[in-house]
């Protein structure tokens, strides 16, 4: 069954789909239900924790007197979700333990080895909205059909063994597999959700190893930027993408006291506009920037004329330099930039950034940058 429900973003109609917690669910009710009723079932109802309802086919089913294991396949829609099409498989087995419903991870399904994520060290990646699907499905079937017993359910998917190792979880210290995730149960086509969560767990990981101080990349750019040009491991970054601000808050919540922000002046230019979700989908005032900040600084009616009429940070940058102004720009797209960063909630949390170029390194750093690149080294020496 393709599911039929479907959102507008960016003026595309895009088709919404089912997470892998809402599969792990569905194959697991399935699987309890043939087991207690000794029957084949094609297609099981399910309703997700967001209130969507969904009628899933069920695929592979394998019985026996004692346990049952089936399949659901997942539909991520239109969203570019790497384990589309995979099959996320429940093997369901009667236990003498009195109403309890054990749940461990199986072929494909990430182990934890890293504290601060969802589930504790030791545990399958299945985490905690997927676990309370699962645990409330399956004592619901059990009280319909008057079962007393317990029930183990083993998650597996394994093809997750490979798609895995193109996802963040290596990173995250989940080995093995991929994890079963999912809070609403439906997965929302380009969901800004999922990389905010992203953020959200490698953070989680940070505090949870005692770390107090962050550097934040925004790509690979920044990657490869504090790597040759710092001599910073790249690993020890989280990447925010363009999700700034939400990664700062983040940090505040969790009880970071330092963060540093290292990227391209492409993208970071638009923090000088108060802008702090860098999508162009939300703006794009980085010519408009530089051509305010260069008036400021004595540029003439013609050099801020083409700045405007440019495309590419490069260019802008350029054309500064032509004029004898890039650095004096910088200084002051950099001191807006410090004054927006310390005027944002975050407490008492040190925040800086550092802009940079291919071109010209380091273009300019906000005020404390310098000291939280020393202090950074000395943390994750």
């Amino acid at each position: 069954m393709v599911m039929q429900s479907f959102i507008t973003k960016d003026g595309k109609r895009m088709r919404r789909g089912y997470t892998t917690g809402s599969c792990a669910a569905a194959a697991a009710k399935s699987a309890a239900l043939m087991l207690l009723e000794d029957r084949v079932i094609e297609s099981v109802h399910l309703t997700t924790p967001g209130g969507a309802e969904l009628d899933l086919p069920v695929t592979e089913i394998v019985r026996s007197p004692d346990a049952v294991s089936c399949g659901i396949v997942k539909d991520s829609g239109d969203d570019p979700d790497v384990t589309n099409g995979i099959t996320v498989y429940a093997r369901v087995e009667k236990t003498g333990k009195a109403h309890v419903i054990d749940i461990d991870g199986g072929e494909g399904i990430g182990r934890v080895t890293k504290p601060g994520l969802d589930q504790p060290v030791g545990n399958a990646a299945i985490n905690s909205t997927p676990r309370r699907m699962i645990t409330e499905e399956l004592r619901s079937v059990c009280e319909d059909h008057g079962y007393d017993g317990g029930l183990s359910v083993v998650i597996s998917a394994p093809a997750g063994v490979e798609i895995a190792k193109s996802t963040f979880n290596p990173r995250l210290g989940i080995v093995g597999g991929i994890s079963v995730l999912g809070t609403t149960g439906i997965v929302e086509p380009m969901s800004d959700d999922a990389v905010v969560e992203t953020i959200r767990a490698e953070l989680s990981m940070r505090a949870a190893e005692g770390k107090k101080t962050v550097l934040f990349v925004i790509g690979n750019y920044g990657s490869d930027f504090i790597r040759d040009g710092l001599r910073i491991d790249p690993q020890i970054a989280v990447t925010t993408s363009n999700f700034i601000g939400d990664a700062f808050a983040i940090a505040s919540e969790l009880g970071f006291t330092d963060a540093l922000l290292i990227g391209h002046i492409g993208k970071t230019v638009k923090l000088a506009g108060g802008l702090f979700n860098t999508h162009s989908r939300w703006g794009d005032c980085r010519a408009e920037i530089f051509a305010s900040h260069a008036g400021m600084c004595g540029a003439s009616r013609e050099t801020v004329s083409r700045l405007m009429d440019s495309a590419m940070t490069d260019d802008m940058l350029a054309i500064l330099d032509e004029s004898g102004l890039r650095e004096q720009v910088m200084q002051s797209i950099m001191e807006r930039t410090d004054l927006l960063l310390k005027h944002r909630p975050l407490g008492s949390m040190k925040r800086a950034v550092i802009s940079f170029s291919k071109e010209y390194g380091v273009l300019g750093m906000t005020e404390q940058a310098q000291d939280l690149i020393e202090v950074i080294r000395k943390e994750y020496s």
